[in-house]
This record gives C-alpha cells, structure tokens and sequence, in this order.
C-alpha cells in the first residue's frame, strides 16, 4: 500500500457505499465492505427495501475529506491501514479501517469507528512515516480462531474460570496489557461472568451488563443472552502501535438475545426495522442477532492499573426470529 494508493480505496469505499444505499443491494455492500461493517450493511439494505422497495436515489453522497492515513509496514496478507477522515455526516471523525486479504483482492471497508475531534490516538511512525502492526495471537500464542464457548451470558450468572477476562496476558504480544486476538474473548467472557480485569468500567461494559440485568426476567418475559467472540479470517482483530506502548485495536463480536415470553403473553415486534428483519412467528418468543464492532484503547503490559478503554462501539441489529 502506497500513500498515493490510499486516497483511490477511500474514495472507492465512499462511491460504493453511496451507490448501495441509493440502490439498496446488499450485492454491493459486498464490494467495498467486509466483516462486521459488511454484515450491518447487508441487514440495513434488506430491512430499507423492505419499507421503500424502489430504492433510495435522493441517498446523500457520503463525502470522506481532510482524510489522514497511517499505513502500518506489513510482510505477507491480509494487510491494512487506517483512514482518519471528516465526514459531512457529523462533526466526529471517522476512522475506517481497511483490509486487503490477498494481491488479487480489493482494498475493503472492515471497521468504522466515530471518535470526537482531538481524540484519535497518535500512532507510533517510522522514519518514513510507516506505522507499526501490532500481531493478533490467540492465548496459546498463536493465529487464527480464538477461544470462546459461547455459552449463555446473562447479567447476573457467574461462574466459569474466566481466563479471557484477564487478557491472555501470558501471550500478550507487543507488550500490552492485552493481545489484540483475546480481547473479543475477554469482552464475551466478561459480559457472561462480570469477572476479570481486563476492561474499564463503562457504557460497554458494565453498564451494558447493569441494562441486560434488568431484563434478565420481568413479569411479562425472561431474558437470555449468548455472546460468540470472532476472529480472523472473517472477523480480523487490527492493532496499531501508539504513542507511549499502547495501541488502539479494533474487534468484532456476536450477540443474541432471546426473550421469552410467560404462559398467555406473546411476543410482539413495533420497530419497522426489526420487522423487515424478522422471520418466523411470533408465539412465545424472539430472538434478536447482533453484531458488534469496537475500537480500543490498549494500554502497556507495564501500565500502573491500566485496562482497556473502549473509544467507540457500533453495534446493530442483523436478525430476528419468532419461535
């Protein structure tokens, strides 16, 4: 990737995702997106069809502008750079970050996370102005699938030893307090169990845990709720060094949750979007698929009390099905 490159993918990526949004196809989300940002994108063109069949050619043009790109040196695939970059959407920057999984494959949109102006991490850069990739491993020190069982994770339940929830630190790659490949392990551990040490307390995670508690059970329904980790190759973790031996990283994750309704009460769906999503029939309960997409502050293995930060975290409705 040269910096003469990296304008041409980024204005790519904003044709393609101006041009499926007039004409909701989710043929060409494919395009230009991949992962988790492709994932949200196909779900948000099947549930705008379903409520404006004809398309959307009045869709506002996506402009990406004052764009600054931090281009990591990189040997071998799948390869990656971030594009800080102003919006004429809202005053945040956006930060999307693209990956190329082979020479014969495009350059495509993985990850968008919107952080406030002042407040995108400085990367550490070479005497050429290259960045620095910092590798994803799993616990075991190595790449691929990570761990995970996917078992329930209600607010609440404790138990399980939780080993994620520490952030693989005896792998811990580069440094950090945390390996870029655990963190989607430790959030889904953590959001089952509440236990580690891993990540801030905040709005995505305690918080989130303090909202799904709630729900757990109410008179009307109960709730369960199944978290899934997800790691290369669909769902790559991405880390960029930054200035003072942290790094920012990006990782996605699944979520369902399945309402369940008491004896005489059944299911019911308000919300346009989640219609045009449903599938099934609403008898006593409904489950909804999520997916999340994150970006993270990771601080230095040797950080006093340091723990992940999270800057930014989308997460969007995928699916629903009544049972």
């Amino acid at each position: 990737m040269s910096r003469a490159e990296a304008p041409k993918v980024l204005q790519r990526f904003t044709d393609g995702y101006t041009e499926a949004y007039r004409k909701l196809d989710p043929a060409l989300v494919d395009r230009v997106e991949t992962g988790a940002l492709a994932e949200m994108g196909r779900a948000d063109m099947v549930a705008q069809r379903a409520l404006t069949p004809g398309g959307n050619p009045g869709y506002p043009a996506l402009v990406l502008k004052d764009a600054r790109f931090t281009i990591p040196k990189s040997a071998g695939w799948p390869k990656f750079f971030v594009a800080d970059t102003r919006s004429n959407r809202d005053d945040n920057r956006w930060l999307v970050v693209f990956t190329r999984s082979g020479a014969r494959q495009p350059w495509k949109a993985a990850y968008l996370s919107l952080l406030a102006e002042g407040k995108v991490p400085k990367f550490v850069l070479d005497e050429d102005g290259y960045a620095e990739a910092v590798p994803a491993r799993t616990t075991d020190g190595k790449g691929g699938k990570g761990g995970g069982n996917g078992k329930d994770s209600g607010a609440g339940k404790n138990g399980g030893n939780d080993k994620a929830g520490d952030g693989g630190k005896g792998a811990a790659s580069g440094g950090l307090m945390a390996d870029p490949g655990v963190l989607s392990s430790s959030y889904t551990d953590y959001l089952r169990t509440g236990e580690g040490r891993t990540f801030a307390p905040g709005g995505a995670t305690s918080q989130l845990r303090t909202e799904r508690g709630k729900l757990a059970r109410t008179p009307t329904f109960w709730t369960e709720y199944i978290d899934t980790p997800e790691q290369a190759p669909d769902f790559p973790a991405l880390a960029l060094r930054t200035e003072g031996g942290g790094a920012l990283a990006f990782f996605t994750a699944h979520h369902r949750e399945r309402r369940t309704m008491v004896k005489g009460v059944r299911p019911e769906v308000t919300d346009p979007r989640t219609k045009a999503l449903l599938k099934g029939d609403l008898k006593q309960a409904v489950t909804y698929t999520r997916i999340s997409e994150a970006a993270v502050r990771v601080p230095a293995r040797d950080a006093d009390g340091g723990r992940v930060v999270f800057l930014n975290r989308i997460e969007s409705l995928t699916a629903a099905k009544g049972e």
